[in-house]
């Protein structure tokens, strides 16, 4: 079962949920890792930006899937911080149109991999 978007323990609840699982959860989830190049995406997150999974399979997510994240706001997070877990309102704007959603940016030093969860800001 998939943790609820602002669930306290969502970080390792979620990092031990197979791709098959994360697309059980109503929100997007993209799983990248430490240098923020896409190991999985679940069926939201294709479904709310229109991409294709192998859009964003293998490919950096801030300069390639969504360079509008590429910013101080969401990447220089993940960049900078080696512990993070910050909600954050959010407009995507790159290749589709402007979209308002709830980023949940996810990062720990005991997880290989980091988290990016999309809500759409109409669901709150």
């Amino acid at each position: 079962m998939c943790p609820g978007f602002y669930d306290e323990d969502i970080l390792q609840a979620i990092s031990k949920m197979d791709g098959a699982e994360l697309n059980d959860c109503s929100y997007g989830v993209v799983k990248m890792s430490k240098e923020g190049v896409v190991q999985a995406v679940n069926t939201a997150e294709v479904e709310l930006s229109g991409l294709s999974q192998s859009a964003f399979i293998d490919k950096n997510f801030f300069t390639q899937v969504a360079p509008c994240t590429n910013n101080y706001m969401v990447a220089e997070k993940y960049r900078k911080l080696d512990e993070l877990d910050e909600t954050i309102p959010y407009v995507f704007t790159y290749m589709m149109k402007p979209t308002p959603v709830h980023l949940r940016m996810l990062k720990s030093r005991e997880h290989a991999s980091q988290y990016l969860l999309v809500d759409r800001a109409d669901t709150q």
